[in-house]
């Protein structure tokens, strides 16, 4: 047998122990012994064991077993998925029954046969991975099914601007390269990576996103590199984190640019060494993933400014996929807007007839700092608020662009000169906001940096 597995074994008998000790040291990782059943609790919470071997009876005398049963009982309180293997020199066939009815593996007699004792505890030690197996199943089950379970809406818009989307989703997905989508709140940046899940070789497997911005620094590895039992104070249990559980799919790391920098190089390390290791364990964990990652933030620019890593950018963005923001796919808006008033005249029972033209002009007047998912809880609120048949502009409770630019003088008709200008009047406009000048300007935030750079500023 391989030396393999934690074992506790519990015994009054210190002769008991010492032999157990005697034969099975050569045989697993770890073997700890008690004489004193009362001392079960703190030793499972302190420890993780494979196998717990159980004394049947404490008290001197005692032949019925009932004080085993009672800490069998207990020990399964504490870990529902343990092994235990009783040991008792009163074995029979009754008590041997009602063991494994209460939740015992297997019944060992007192004297035993060392080879039986070692078979025993082998298949005992096999029972308990395929019990890990199971759970770890059960858990990516779980985070499949809840991910499965949420609202997916497919992609409405048919504007140039989304078109470039489309066809970079399609050459994309198929192969294994990370993905950095950028673009602002709102855009629809979980949608890409879902849509690049969907049309990849890895569509069967789960989907992980995770927003890192919701996960405070102090519970970053165990959430996502999972944490072993007694690893800290709530770690009742082994868990598997984000990465693991999304090995074999896809893991969609949202929001990467709000990481600290000592965040940021953990993330580096895994994607690098393509293993985990959890957190209170010195076993690292083999993980294959496909990563898609999200920001609205201005990685590059952050990267001079030693906010960002520069390794780490180079892991991530593979391919990048620029989401544009509302204001600079107006066309698509009498399609969001009838795709929202569909589903939520179905989701609230109101028998709607339509927008008024009014109100499909207001929205066209609209700033949409929000994007689309500004337009969608408009519409819902629309939906649910509107008094007649239609949807009237009153009831979009919307900003309307406004544009306040001052007229100048042109010195010269330079184009390049012109373009400069503008752009510094936009900047100052917006007090340096790349995203609100480059809306402002009708470009791409990554079009906007490119010229600034052109012109030095």
């Amino acid at each position: 047998m391989d030396k393999i597995g934690k074992i506790l074994a519990v015994d009054d008998n210190e002769d008991i122990l010492f032999s157990l000790r005697l034969l099975l040291k050569s045989h697993v990782e770890k073997i700890v012994t008690s004489n004193t059943a009362s001392s079960i609790p703190e030793l499972l919470l302190n420890e993780d064991f494979d196998v717990i071997l159980l004394d049947m009876n404490f008290t001197k005398d005692a032949i019925s077993g009932n004080e085993g049963f009672f800490w069998l009982k207990k020990i399964l309180e504490i870990d529902p998925e343990a092994v235990v293997l009783f040991i008792t020199a009163y074995g029979d066939i009754e008590k041997s029954v009602r063991a494994i009815k209460e939740g015992a593996s297997d019944f060992i007699l007192k004297p035993w046969q060392n080879e039986k004792l070692l078979a025993t505890l082998n298949s005992a030690l096999q029972l308990r991975k395929s019990k890990k197996e199971i759970e770890q199943l059960k858990s990516r089950a779980k985070a499949i099914n809840n991910i499965n379970n949420q609202t997916f809406k497919d992609f409405v818009g048919n504007s140039s601007e989304m078109q470039k989307v489309y066809t970079s989703i399609s050459k994309v997905s198929a192969t294994d390269a990370s993905v950095l989508i950028l673009g602002e709140n709102g855009t629809g940046k979980e949608l890409v990576a879902r849509a690049l899940h969907n049309n990849s070789n890895r569509l069967d497997e789960a989907f992980i996103s995770v927003d890192l911005t919701s996960i405070s620094e102090s519970l970053f590895e165990s959430e996502l590199f999972g944490h072993v039992k007694g690893s800290f104070t709530d770690a009742k249990v082994d868990r598997p984190g984000r990465f693991e559980i999304a090995s074999g799919g896809t893991l969609f790391l949202d929001e990467i640019g709000n990481l600290p920098m000592p965040l940021q190089a953990k993330i580096l390390t895994v994607l690098e060494r393509r293993e985990v290791t959890r957190v209170g364990s010195n076993k690292p964990i083999p993980i294959d993933i496909r990563l898609i990652c999200a920001t609205n933030m201005p990685l590059h620019q952050m990267i001079e400014e030693g906010k960002f890593r520069q390794d780490l950018l180079y892991r991530i963005n593979t391919v990048e996929i620029d989401l544009p923001p509302l204001r600079e796919r107006y066309g698509d808006i009498p399609l969001l807007a009838a795709h929202f008033f569909q589903i939520y005249t179905k989701k609230y029972k109101k028998p709607l007839r339509g927008f008024t033209k009014e109100a499909l002009k207001r929205l066209g007047e609209g700033e949409w700092p929000g994007n689309v998912r500004e337009l969608q809880h408009i519409i819902e609120r629309a939906v649910i608020m509107t008094e007649t048949d239609w949807i009237n502009p009153d009831d979009l409770q919307i900003r309307i662009l406004n544009k306040p630019f001052e007229a100048f003088e042109l010195e010269n008709y330079d184009l390049d000169k012109v373009e400069k200008t503008i752009i510094v009047k936009v900047m100052k406009m917006h007090q340096g906001n790349i995203s609100k000048a480059a809306g402002e300007l009708g470009l791409t935030r990554t079009s906007l940096y490119r010229r600034m750079e052109k012109y030095g500023l």
